[in-house]
């Protein structure tokens, strides 16, 4: 979201949305307690934060508990049109995160696969045949150290 088109919260959502962040399985009734609503009140924002894409509700996986045992950051640099390699990217079902970016790369991609092969096929298969792709420099994870979503709101 660009800072031209930020959501304006008003101290009530921005409590909510870190109500939920602290945990997302929290009920609309606690979170009512909390910020000072009824359970039918907190649900109203809820719906409006979320089909506004202010924010998602999504369970967070360990990929390696999931049998994905290789993930990393792809760094990629375009010739041409960097949305349109971006659409792409966004459309592979591997790929969890996709930003443009300035400096060294283009493009950052994250990807998720089970193993070595798999990476080596959806770069060399499917990332590289896109055009515009002009080189990619593979970040292979080692260990996650650290993941988290709760930086609060502003």
């Amino acid at each position: 979201m660009s800072r031209e088109t930020r959501t304006q919260l008003d101290d009530i959502s921005r409590a909510i949305v870190e109500q939920l962040q602290h945990d997302g399985r929290r009920s609309y009734a606690e979170i009512g307690k909390a910020v000072g609503l009824s359970e039918a009140a907190v649900r109203q924002r809820v719906q409006k934060l979320t089909e506004s894409g202010v924010m998602q509700i999504v369970a967070v996986t360990d990929p390696m508990q999931l049998g994905f045992f290789r993930q990393a950051m792809i760094g990629i640099t375009v010739s041409g049109d960097t949305t349109e390699v971006a659409a792409a990217l966004s459309a592979m079902s591997a790929v969890d995160y996709v930003v443009l970016t300035a400096g060294s790369f283009d493009i950052l991609a994250e990807v998720v696969c089970e193993n070595d092969d798999q990476l080596i096929t959806l770069l060399n298969k499917e990332i590289r045949a896109i055009e515009g792709v002009r080189s990619t420099e593979t970040f292979v994870y080692l260990k996650l150290q650290k993941q988290f979503y709760n930086w609060g709101t502003r």
